[in-house]
């Protein structure tokens, strides 16, 4: 922590070797927020880039007593927030099939190398994909609050922070994302069952 602090500090004074070295350490971190927001690899890095050149321009405006790493989500989240609103729906839908491959490449990484069981591989590859797919159902502020505090596992108050709203906003809008991803993969498994079985039929 003390040396993001002094890499932090050093940042604020231009030296751009320091900024580049707090994009080294949490790159990764950001990358991988911003593909869980915005559901695909190429749209992630264009968003982790356009936070890391905001960050950059607001360093003046950050306070060392503050977690810095929270403070990049906080750019990054705003940032895909921004970007969604300016998207038209057209161009959400465009990028479906091609989100279904970069999340089995993404899995790749988040599963434990060894000698799995390739069908329990697969069948945690399957679900994954719903996961993803049921988030993307969500409107943007849903999503945002579901990723912050199920997936990054921010408290309420961070939460609350990183997105401009109160405490209590933050738990109504958790609440109603998780119903809503529920009866998302409820509904996505039946159609599973049912493909599955009329497929069987045919046979």
């Amino acid at each position: 922590m003390t040396d993001t602090r002094i890499l932090v500090k050093k940042a604020q004074r231009n030296d751009l070797a320091a900024f580049e070295e707090l994009v080294h350490i949490y790159q990764n971190k950001v990358f991988a927020l911003c593909v869980n927001l915005a559901g695909n690899r190429d749209d992630a890095q264009d968003l982790a880039q356009e936070a890391f050149i905001r960050a950059y321009k607001a360093l003046a405006s950050f306070r060392s007593e503050a977690n810095f790493g929270t403070w990049l989500h906080r750019i990054a989240v705003n940032v895909w927030l921004n970007h969604k609103r300016k998207k038209s729906s057209h161009q959400l839908l465009s990028l479906d099939e091609h989100y279904q491959s970069e999340d089995g490449d993404s899995l790749k990484r988040e599963v434990a190398a060894g000698d799995g069981d390739p069908l329990q591989l697969l069948e945690e590859k399957e679900f994954s994909s719903m996961v993803y797919s049921a988030l993307r159902t969500l409107s943007e502020e849903h999503r945002a609050v579901l990723v912050l505090r199920e997936i990054e596992g921010y408290s309420y108050e961070e939460v609350a922070q990183m997105l401009g709203c109160s405490l209590g906003t933050v738990k109504s809008r958790l609440s109603r994302a998780r119903e809503a991803m529920r009866r998302s993969l409820k509904n996505m498994a039946s159609d599973t069952v049912v493909k599955t079985t009329a497929s069987a039929g045919r046979r």
